[in-house]
């Protein structure tokens, strides 16, 4: 493991991370022990700018390469929780970003086929993910809007990018029956985050995602 900026210790970072578990998450009415414990599993400072380790665990979003961001820590366990896993789904994530969340992920699922469209965010993810050990995500460069048709049905779909009135049409024919997809969705001059779940829609929370981009893969 990348060792931590200097003055900065692994048991430092480890605090934090149960410091954010419980004042961030747990007393915030994220309930689900699974996603709890996931999010103090995986290592928030692994996933981030070395300039920015020091801010991991802050309460909000960190920018990173190619003019994304990592989603708040509330975000990542709700978006999560949301998707109401048992554990042994295949999960489908559009938006890799740094991995964070691919990670996070793989801790209460079977596997997680995630799709990034800039091919050096994905490769960066990719190498962060297996340098950590998290051997059941699997990375992909694409265009996310289409999904992994060849790994469908997925057992929940979690999109880190708004889409514009609704989610894309094909990641909704990717869902299996009893399945939820979870998307930041831009209507009527807002954007909240919607769950979808056999035909009905919930709408969860107000946020603010990076807006989610149909087409060919960046370099």
């Amino acid at each position: 493991m990348t060792p931590p900026l200097s003055g900065t210790t692994s048991t430092d970072q480890e605090t934090r991370r149960l410091q954010m578990v419980e004042r961030q998450l747990r007393r915030r009415g994220i309930g689900d022990e699974r996603v709890l414990r996931a999010m103090a599993e995986v290592p928030r400072e692994e996933f981030v700018a070395e300039r920015d380790r020091d801010f991991a665990y802050r309460d909000g979003a960190l920018g990173i390469e190619e003019g994304q961001t990592i989603s708040q820590p509330w975000i990542v366990a709700f978006m999560t929780m949301a998707l109401g896993l048992r554990g042994d789904e295949t999960v489908l994530e559009v938006g890799t970003g740094s991995g964070y969340g691919a990670a996070v992920l793989s801790r209460v699922c079977r596997e997680v086929v995630s799709i990034e469209r800039h091919a050096a965010l994905a490769a960066r993810a990719a190498a962060t993910l297996e340098r950590l050990g998290y051997d059941n995500v699997e990375v992909r460069t694409g265009d996310g809007t289409a999904g992994a048709p060849d790994r469908a049905p997925f057992g929940g779909i979690s999109v880190t990018a708004a889409a514009s009135g609704g989610p894309p049409p094909a990641l909704v024919a990717q869902l299996a029956p009893g399945a939820a997809l979870v998307c930041p969705v831009q209507r009527d001059g807002g954007e909240a985050l919607v769950h979808f779940l056999d035909g009905e829609t919930t709408q969860l929370a107000p946020v603010r995602f990076v807006p989610l981009v149909e087409g060919e893969a960046e370099p």
